[in-house]
């Protein structure tokens, strides 16, 4: 039975969302991609020969193309920036599991963001999704030689920017319960424990809602400060479901009627937190849901006792 044109992308369209998000960082910027390929293969007046050669390749391209403008934008955004939080990624593939997991989390994503964009794209799509090289350099259009040095370089970045001692799931898991019961409870003691000496508590706002700090260091004044402030959120009805966001232990903050408030990511390794990492920006938050009013939020929790 032949399939249609639309069969056939949808079936590939998990694959091309989720090669796009690791080029681009951004669920909104990667769905227009996405529908940026459909709109060109829709387009096309021939069949190509290998449909999935063709669409990764189109998805890739406009990504690039996405990337190298996002960038200049990036340049002048307002305190720290994250990619956008990803709840689920939709393409799975059981034998490459852990890559896939691994290249989504927000330390990876983060470091991808040193890369140039065509390093980028050649890493994502042979490291990430493990594409031939034949298939890369098609997709990126310069040589597989190129393409080779491409990857040798993203690697060695990539490499320098790891931890030396990642936890496993089990522990992160684990570590992460203990985080956010600590948290609930207002716990100080609880939540030292668990911070690596220097760790990090940073949040993306992009100066469109207000944020604890735009950083604070060190595990002391971390733990004062969370200990001090999501008592006092819980009491003005904030709440908060812990789930993996971007493959990490994390969690998502909603007001008194449910909407997204922040979502919030652990960055576990030599079996401590490291960094802490909020999305606070409304922007970054529509696809998870109706988004809060985080400076009424803000305003109620100032004055609630």
């Amino acid at each position: 039975m032949v399939r249609t044109r639309t069969e056939e992308f949808q079936e590939l369209r998990p694959l091309l969302f989720s090669i796009a998000y690791r080029i681009l960082g951004s669920v909104s910027e990667a769905e227009d991609a996405v529908q940026e390929t459909w709109l060109r293969f829709e387009a096309s007046p021939t069949e190509p020969r290998s449909v999935r050669a063709y669409l990764s390749t189109a998805v890739t391209r406009v990504s690039i193309n996405v990337l190298r403008s996002a960038r200049v934008r990036r340049e002048a955004y307002v305190g720290p920036w994250f990619p956008e939080p990803l709840l689920a990624d939709p393409y799975q593939d059981p034998e490459r599991s852990a890559e896939l997991a691994d290249s989504v989390s927000m330390a990876a994503l983060l470091l991808l963001e040193r890369l140039s964009p065509l390093e980028r794209a050649v890493f994502v799509l042979r490291e990430v999704f493990d594409f031939g090289f034949p298939e890369v350099a098609s997709a990126v259009g310069r040589s597989e030689a190129a393409c080779r040095q491409l990857v040798v370089r993203a690697r060695r970045h990539m490499a320098e920017g790891r931890p030396r001692f990642e936890a496993g799931r089990e522990e992160r898991a684990e570590l992460a319960t203990r985080f956010f019961e600590a948290l609930r409870e207002g716990d100080v003691e609880g939540l030292r424990d668990l911070l690596a000496a220097e760790v990090a508590l940073v949040g993306d706002s992009g100066g469109k809602a207000p944020q604890l700090a735009r950083s604070v260091v060190g595990a002391r004044d971390v733990a004062r400060l969370l200990a001090a402030v999501f008592p006092r959120m819980a009491r003005a009805a904030v709440t908060f479901e812990p789930a993996e966001v971007n493959s990490e232990p994390g969690a998502v903050f909603h007001d008194r009627d449910g909407k997204v408030l922040h979502t919030m990511v652990l960055d576990i390794h030599d079996g401590r937190i490291h960094t802490i990492r909020n999305v606070i920006n409304p922007d970054k938050l529509h696809h998870l849901g109706p988004v809060a009013d985080a400076w009424a939020v803000h305003h109620e929790v100032r004055n609630t006792p």
